[in-house]
């Protein structure tokens, strides 16, 4: 699984701690910290 970064705020969604793929999330999905839109994560490597 992965991790991504919110490129605004830094909020990081970890795949395995959340139990859905990021890519599985809907469209609509907005950061919980300052709700950018999904297009505006970048996956960690």
């Amino acid at each position: 699984m992965a991790k991504w970064k919110c490129n605004m705020c830094g909020y990081v969604y970890d795949d395995d701690a959340e139990g859905t793929a990021f890519e599985d999330l809907p469209d609509d999905y907005k950061c919980p910290m300052c709700g950018a839109t999904k297009d505006m994560f970048s996956k960690v490597e």
